[in-house]
C-alpha cells in the first residue's frame, strides 16, 4: 500500500499539478492525504479524483484556509472529523479515517503554523498540540492498533530539518517548546518514518 501526504496550499491551485504527478507515476498511490485544501467540502473536485480511482473520499474543509482531505482507492470508513473540541474544531485540521480491509487508522493532520513567541497564534499552537496529544492518548492504543499519523505538523524536529539552523534558531517551528511537543507526540508510540 502506498500513501502520499501533500500540503497543497489550495486544491484549486494545485489540482492539475497533483493529477499530472499521479499520471507521471502511473497513478500508483493508494491513499492521498491533502492538507490546506482551502475549500468548503462542497467545492472539492471530487469527480476529478474519482476518475483516477479515488472513489472513497472524506473531506473536512473550510473556505479560504485550512482543511484536510483523504482520498482512497481502498475502502475507507469515516471515523471522525476534528478533535471533539468546540474551540479547536472551528479550524478544520484533523480528519481520521479507517482503511477497512487493513484495519489501519489514517490521521490526516494540518497543525497550526503558530507565530512568534508570546503571540495569540503561538499560544493557540501550543494549546492545540497539547489537546491533540491528549486526544490521541484517549482514543488510540498505539501498541495494539495500526495507526498512521501524517500531514503538515509545522514543526522541524531537529536542526538537520531546516536549511539554515543558525538563521532559524528559535523561530516559528524550531522553538524548543514546539519541538518538545512534537517529541511528546512521537513518544506515544509512533515511528518517525522519515528518520527511520
Amino acid at each position: 500500500m502506498k500513501i502520499c501526504t501533500f500540503n497543497v496550499n489550495s486544491i484549486k491551485a494545485r489540482k492539475d499539478l497533483v493529477i499530472e504527478w499521479l499520471n507521471h507515476r502511473n497513478n500508483d498511490i493508494d491513499v492521498l492525504c491533502f492538507q490546506e485544501i482551502k475549500v468548503e467540502d462542497k467545492n472539492f473536485p471530487f469527480e476529478d479524483f474519482k476518475k483516477l480511482g479515488y472513489v472513497y473520499q472524506d473531506i473536512s474543509g473550510q473556505k479560504g484556509y485550512n482543511g484536510v482531505a483523504t482520498l482512497s482507492k481502498l475502502e475507507i470508513s469515516h471515523y471522525q472529523k476534528g478533535l471533539n473540541h468546540e474551540y479547536f474544531d472551528v479550524q478544520k485540521r484533523v480528519l481520521i479515517d479507517k482503511i477497512t480491509e487493513k484495519e489501519i487508522f489514517v490521521i490526516n493532520t494540518y497543525a497550526p503554523h503558530g507565530d512568534l513567541r508570546g503571540g495569540e497564534k503561538y499560544y493557540y499552537k501550543l494549546d492545540w498540540y497539547k489537546h491533540f496529544i491528549n486526544f490521541l492518548k484517549e482514543n488510540f492504543d498505539f501498541d495494539n492498533q495500526k495507526v498512521i499519523l501524517l500531514g503538515d505538523l509545522n514543526i522541524a524536529l531537529e536542526d538537520i530539518d531546516v536549511y539554515d539552523p543558525v538563521l532559524l534558531t528559535d523561530s516559528i517551528g524550531t522553538m524548543p517548546e514546539e519541538r518538545e511537543l512534537l517529541r511528546q507526540l512521537l513518544n506515544l508510540g509512533l515511528i518517525d518514518t522519515f528518520r527511520n
